[in-house]
């Protein structure tokens, strides 16, 4: 085993999982610099304007991108099953596999992305005077979006093997680097909107080759490679419903949006501060659920179910802790949190105002992300997949369908559609785990 892998069959079960969440959450933490850097440069540097331009993408970014990030989790979960069952012929072919899918899904990503952007803000109702900024960062987003997709994909490669500190140090340089890149081409260049979605291109494609070096480095794999189709499937059969899920789920998200823009620039802008500091809360979420599959992929490879349920039952313990203590700070400070993105009093108000509503809730999140996790590395995606899009999409679209028209014209019952989806989903996919359990009785 090379020694940036983590073993996750043996030793206690706690360290083991904070092992690999330690470095994935700084990782990830850091990769949220790459947008929320954005947003505090043109919100500090151009103007409530551009601030409202780049939140009024973030949920249309994130859909396409979650797509991609969902499916990728099929790759983590074959490869780490055959990292558990020390078979390294397969482990190389996955990861083969694994970087020719990421190349084709390159070409549609962008292809997609540049074309759909001014019909998608059109569709969100975003208003005239943001329009033409929205569309603008979008385009050159997406226009550099296989610097993402390949870094993702390699990371999640190396993960997969145990392997979180390399892809965590090449993302501090990369972020450091787009913070950079951000001033200059702002405040030297006055580049404006243009000048941060540059940045951050920049910086994802140094992210991306450093990443494909570790990759090469470690496994060899990546000499004369070739797709195997079998594998291909399982990959896909895998990740495609967590990939749907994650995408459908975005989407909804992204006619939330537009319940919001009916509201005006400020209440955008405002939404938008929420939505980037909603990442901070529910990111240790959803990587703790990311080291569930990869632990539970690992020891049910190696036959070992027991462990795999215990893993599962100590992750949710521990995310549930950190949950609620990170809530806890993003209520009590929400003005001063909102106020490092603009020094507009209503963006502050009402940045501060959505985080105290949502925060509370974030726990209810901890039991979705863990069960989801366990059964994905066990290979049962679809299910999840269904629970998950009844809650977040279908009964978020139905509360807000009905609750505007009950109570019309107020943001509060809106931005509440986020914290009624998480508690749905916690009920749908905790009974439903525990439903499996028994009917595989291991």
């Amino acid at each position: 085993m090379h020694h940036h892998e983590l073993d996750m069959t043996h030793g206690r079960i706690w360290p083991v999982l904070l092992a690999f969440t330690g470095p994935l959450l700084l990782e990830n933490l850091l990769q949220l610099l790459y947008n929320t850097a954005d947003s505090i440069v043109v919100g500090r540097y151009v103007g409530i304007s551009a601030l409202a331009a780049v939140s009024a993408t973030t949920q249309i970014c994130g859909m396409l991108v979650r797509f991609f990030n969902g499916t990728a989790t099929g790759a983590g979960v074959v490869i780490s099953q055959s990292f558990g069952a020390k078979d390294t012929k397969r482990l190389h072919d996955a990861i083969q596999t694994t970087m020719l899918l990421t190349l084709i899904a390159c070409a549609m990503l962008t292809a997609v992305g540049v074309m759909s952007s001014r019909w998608l803000l059109e569709k969100i109702s975003t208003p005239p005077d943001v329009f033409d900024e929205a569309d603008l960062y979008l385009k050159i987003y997406f226009g550099g979006i296989s610097g993402l997709l390949v870094y993702n994909m390699g990371g999640a490669v190396l993960r997969a093997m145990g392997d979180t500190k390399r892809p965590l140090m090449f993302l501090i340089f990369c972020s450091l680097l787009n913070i950079i890149l951000d001033l200059v081409f702002v405040i030297v260049f006055h580049w404006g909107i243009a000048g941060v979605a540059t940045a951050t291109i920049l910086a994802q494609a140094i992210s991306a080759l450093l990443v494909l070096y570790a990759v090469a480095s470690s496994t060899g794999a990546l000499k004369n490679m070739r797709m195997n189709g079998f594998l291909a499937s399982k990959i896909l059969q895998i990740g495609l419903p967590f990939g749907f899920q994650m995408a459908i789920v975005a989407f909804s998200n992204v006619f939330i949006q537009g319940y919001i823009n009916y509201f005006g620039t400020a209440y955008i802008a405002g939404w938008g501060v929420y939505s980037k500091l909603d990442q901070y809360m529910i990111l240790p979420i959803q990587n703790m659920g990311q080291a569930v599959t990869t632990f539970a992929g690992q020891n049910i490879g190696a036959g070992d179910y027991s462990r795999a349920r215990r893993g599962t039952y100590t992750a949710l313990a521990m995310i549930m802790g950190i949950s609620i203590c990170v809530g806890l700070i993003l209520y009590t400070y929400a003005p001063e949190l909102s106020s490092l993105f603009s020094p507009d009093a209503s963006v502050i108000a009402y940045g501060a105002m959505f985080i105290r509503l949502c925060a509370p809730f974030a726990v209810f999140c901890c039991f979705t992300q863990i069960f989801s996790g366990a059964l994905r590395g066990d290979g049962n995606s679809q299910m999840p997949m269904i629970l998950t899009l009844c809650a977040y999409v279908l009964f978020r679209q139905v509360y807000l369908y009905f609750i505007t028209r009950i109570i019309p014209d107020n943001v509060y019952v809106v931005g509440f559609a986020y914290p009624a989806g998480w508690i749905v989903c916690a009920v749908l996919n905790t009974a439903y785990y525990f439903y499996w359990q028994y009917k595989v009785k291991r």
